[in-house]
């Protein structure tokens, strides 16, 4: 059976005839026994970098979008970057696309031939498609003769891709091969498809951001202070590391800054994993103020964190449940 994926870069505003044609389409695509798969962007907009994936089984595709003001507009432009990345390009190659673009204003045909241009950049085969200006959205779905138009252009579509139509060569393909380099590492297409799924990862990507904020920091103590003061910062977070004594489901942070040093040191606990760091963190839990002095005897048992703080050595702010914690999870004394 005939795939068809239609991939939709509007907002969804019920007065956007892209809509109505995208549906149009598909009725009668359906009725050619074709299976039709429709993506709206502005659902999914975390994942576009992942929908690259959906090509793999499609024969053709559709790319609608309207022109509200000016251009194709950014979730379609995003769609089209992520196949530039992490799309199979050798599966792209086979690919019919039919371009959608319906404007309310100026500028339907430069849409039109960007999703064109774009689509033979990535080597794929675009079709002539349509476009359209609409002034009344209500005047143009209840025209017939437009309606019939639309059918018309379905079922060429359909024909295009059945037949697998040759088109005659386009200097775009010749511009990409001799000009238009792409510059990433070269992917398998299982690992373009991986990489795309790390991209769209939320969390992955502020764990990365997170890790390279730490080697910065690092490199910075390294580059401006003495050896002494790295050394001094590198024993603290080792203290911390082997004192730590993980509790099942506890997770805390604090941002202890230590004054003479102008330093912050962020600790990240979440179950047994533990992070320690120099660097910002606004939401930390806990903020404390103390000499490195006073962090030294803490970290080598001679006071604890809470009394520091109540002999008013040390201040702190925030949840002082988490602040009493501190002694708990690291227990500086047993070693």
């Amino acid at each position: 059976m005939m795939k068809i994926n239609i991939y939709y870069g509007g907002r969804g505003l019920i007065e956007d005839t892209t809509i109505y044609v995208m549906n149009k389409l598909t009725d009668v695509l359906e009725e050619l026994r074709v299976e039709v798969n429709r993506y709206n962007l502005y659902e999914d907009k975390m994942n576009i970098s992942v929908l690259p994936n959906t090509l793999k089984e499609a024969d053709g595709v559709i790319l609608a979008t309207p022109v509200e003001w000016f251009g194709i507009g950014g979730y379609m432009q995003q769609f089209l970057d992520a196949c530039w990345l992490y799309g199979d390009k050798e599966k792209i190659k086979k690919t019919y696309m039919f371009p959608l673009v319906m404007a309310t204003t100026y500028g339907e045909r430069e849409a039109q031939h960007t999703l064109i241009k774009s689509w033979e950049m990535l080597g794929g085969i675009a079709l002539e498609g349509m476009c359209a200006y609409v002034e009344d959205n209500v005047e143009f779905e209840t025209d017939p003769d437009y309606a019939s138009a639309i059918e018309n252009k379905a079922e060429m579509f359909y024909r295009a891709v059945n037949q697998k139509r040759k088109l005659f060569p386009s200097s775009m393909s010749e511009v990409k091969n001799s000009v238009l380099k792409n510059t990433n590492i070269d992917l398998t297409p299982q690992e373009s498809e991986q990489l795309s799924k790390y991209v769209s990862d939320d969390t992955y990507v502020k764990q990365q951001k997170q890790d390279i904020e730490e080697l910065t920091q690092m490199f910075k103590q390294m580059m401006g202070g003495t050896g002494e003061q790295v050394i001094n910062e590198d024993v603290y977070i080792s203290k911390l590391r082997i004192s730590f004594q993980p509790m099942k489901d506890f997770e805390a942070s604090y941002a202890i800054q230590l004054i003479d040093k102008n330093k912050i040191l962020v600790i990240e606990i979440a179950g047994e994993q533990l992070k320690c760091y120099y660097g910002e963190k606004e939401d930390a839990e806990v903020f404390a103020k103390l000499t490195s002095e006073l962090f030294g005897k803490i970290i080598e048992g001679s006071i604890t964190f809470q009394k520091a703080f109540m002999s008013g050595e040390l201040t702190a702010k925030g949840n002082f449940k988490t602040l009493r914690m501190f002694d708990t999870i690291f227990q500086f004394g047993d070693q």
